[in-house]
């Protein structure tokens, strides 16, 4: 196994620059650390190279202990979204502006935070269609949250833009497939998608810029935030009727694709 300098040159800075302090010794004053010279810098780093050549564990074990600290933060996000969305109850089922599929009388509503760019977020698409279909008693709430990147953000709003003419489904499912295909978004793909499901372009252009269309995408991404979702797909699943300061356990969070037997038990508990 052969490291990269830049590997061993980071960890013999971080080496370089720690400093020891005893409790029972006064800290001593700052002092300015001088530049290595280059041949410093390739002693240093062989020094590190040699020390992981010799213990590789030590990489392994470094890993291990960042993706465990990850695991960690996700939890105690999960856990405090969990507690925390029955404050956003108004916000997250009852905004009259979001694109919804179903029955608008429906008892239970699944909110669904997204990005036409997440490849999970692409599979869940047909599952949620399946859910509407199989269930009357069923609402989904979309909610536009286009993390990843300028692209993402164009698709949100076309996508918004195509809800004004009453086609906001046929353009998001069609962006879908798409993108489940492998097909890499581009705005003219998006375009091409919005003429093939019907949309009148020009409108379409002038509307994704427009102020309902900013507004609603800060709207989302603000919620987001509160409720420290950090991925998507993010689901809240609770009864449509739901009010603000609602008991937590009201609302369930489901962080990440689930499947249609997981998000059917869901609503089933809920429903009952």
């Amino acid at each position: 196994m052969k490291f990269k300098p830049i590997l061993t040159s980071v960890i013999a800075s971080s080496l370089l620059s720690s400093s020891f302090i005893y409790a029972d010794q006064p800290t001593p004053p700052a002092q300015p650390v001088p530049p290595m010279s280059p041949e410093q810098q390739k002693q240093v780093e062989k020094v590190v190279h040699d020390y992981l050549m010799k213990n590789p564990n030590v990489i392994f074990e470094a890993i291990q202990a960042l993706q465990q600290k990850q695991m960690d933060e996700a939890r105690k996000n999960m856990e405090k979204t969990q507690v925390t969305a029955p404050k956003f109850a108004d916000a997250l089922f009852h905004q009259g502006n979001d694109p919804s599929l179903g029955n608008p009388n429906g008892k239970v509503t699944i909110v669904d935070f997204f990005d036409y760019q997440c490849p999970h977020c692409t599979k869940m698409t047909p599952v949620l269609e399946s859910i509407v279909n199989s269930n009357p008693n069923v609402r989904i709430v979309f909610k536009e949250f286009p993390i990843r990147g300028p692209v993402s953000e164009v698709a949100a709003r076309m996508a918004l833009a195509a809800k004004i003419q009453g086609k906001y489904f046929e353009f998001h499912k069609a962006v879908m497939k798409q993108a489940e295909q492998g097909q890499q978004l581009s705005e003219s793909l998006l375009l091409k998608i919005a003429q093939s499901v019907g949309l009148n372009v020009k409108k379409l252009q002038d509307d994704m810029k427009g102020p309902v269309v900013s507004q609603e995408i800060k709207q989302n991404t603000k919620l987001a935030q509160d409720l420290l979702i950090m991925g998507t797909p993010a689901f809240f699943v609770a009864k449509t009727d739901i009010k603000n300061n609602a008991p937590a356990a009201a609302i369930t969070f489901l962080p990440g694709q689930v499947d249609q037997a997981q998000l059917t038990e869901v609503i089933k508990k809920i429903s009952g």
